[in-house]
């Protein structure tokens, strides 16, 4: 099996690390070098512990454009723009970007949904990662929406473990504030709305409604919960038969009958979705693990597709379900 030459740009923090853990075994990955002005030198496994055993690679602070046929970059926001125009990579070049630069899809670039933009990957040489409240909400809407069933305002409330705010601390990172806590923060605001109310109006023109979503800080380490309801005057069977017919052709997206929890998520690149409808509101929960599906895991999902690869290549993982 040819191997893909590739590069990761800023691989020292929690999504930096799940790439890399899953990279390094990925079939058609030839993992190139790894970049962090941060940490250049030292061993990948001396930054991330659990990758002792792995692998030699060392961090570098130099930018190898000639000859990589994939990048990932896991920059912090705002820096992936003046990255690039420092330092162009050619054409050809599969470029996958993990910030919220392009997700407007501006320079060209595609967003990798691939439950919605599928075939538009599959072409792209400039992918857009969604986010992770994002990619959750959307796979939770996407078939209501699409069916114009939401005439009203949704509500979403959701719920992130405390990885989904980055490796560098602050106070409501800190275990002393998240520990037996929960809190509410960017109230209705969340960035991640605008994002997603893209991707309803291009598969709903007409979608106009709101959307009233209140993200809580969780007091576990991964994994991301969505709730969304919105008032529906069909009947249960029809809706669940609605999101599986959606679905169908989603390798990691999955319908479940039964009760969901969020352990059946964690440590997959999976969203596990479960219906209900109660006092005329559909309701639907939605599963993922912030740092897979919400991140890494969907980079390498839409990496696949790019390339022509299976989309489940390299991403068959268990759950930590008990």
């Amino acid at each position: 099996m040819k191997k893909i030459k590739t590069a990761i740009i800023g691989a020292a923090g929690y999504t930096g690390g799940e790439l890399l853990r899953l990279l390094l075994h990925h079939p058609s990955c030839d993992l190139i070098y790894v970049h962090s002005n941060s940490q250049k030198g030292k061993k990948v496994y001396e930054v991330h512990p659990d990758l002792i055993g792995e692998t030699e690679l060392e961090f570098t602070d130099k930018v190898q454009t000639d000859g990589i046929e994939a990048v990932f970059l896991g920059l912090p926001h705002g820096q992936t723009k003046g990255f690039l125009e420092e330092h162009p990579f050619p054409t050809n070049t599969v470029i996958i970007d993990l910030s919220t630069d392009f997700r407007d899809e501006s320079d060209g670039f595609v967003y990798g949904l691939p439950e919605v933009h599928k075939s538009k990957i599959q072409e792209a040489k400039k992918i857009a990662n969604p986010g992770c409240f994002a990619t959750a909400i959307q796979l939770a809407l996407l078939p209501a929406i699409a069916q114009n069933w939401v005439n009203d305002t949704a509500h979403i409330t959701g719920i992130t473990g405390s990885t989904g705010a980055g490796k560098a601390l602050s106070e409501t990172t800190h275990f002393s504030y998240r520990t037996n806590n929960i809190s509410v923060y960017k109230l209705f605001t969340h960035q991640h709305l605008k994002e997603i109310r893209q991707t309803f109006r291009q598969i709903n023109h007409d979608f106009n409604k709101e959307l009233l979503f209140v993200p809580y800080r969780g007091n576990f380490s991964r994994g991301i919960w969505i709730t969304a309801y919105f008032p529906y005057d069909g009947d249960l069977k029809t809706a669940v038969q609605t999101y599986k017919d959606f679905y169908q052709k989603a390798p990691f997206t999955w319908v479940s009958d039964s009760d969901i929890d969020l352990k059946q998520a964690v440590n997959t690149n999976k969203c596990i979705l479960h219906l209900k409808k109660e006092k005329g509101q559909l309701i639907i929960y939605a599963a993922i693990d912030n740092l897979l599906k919400g991140a890494s895991g969907q980079a390498v999902q839409n990496f696949n597709l790019a390339f022509g690869l299976e989309e489940n290549l390299g991403l068959n993982l268990k759950s930590l379900a008990f």
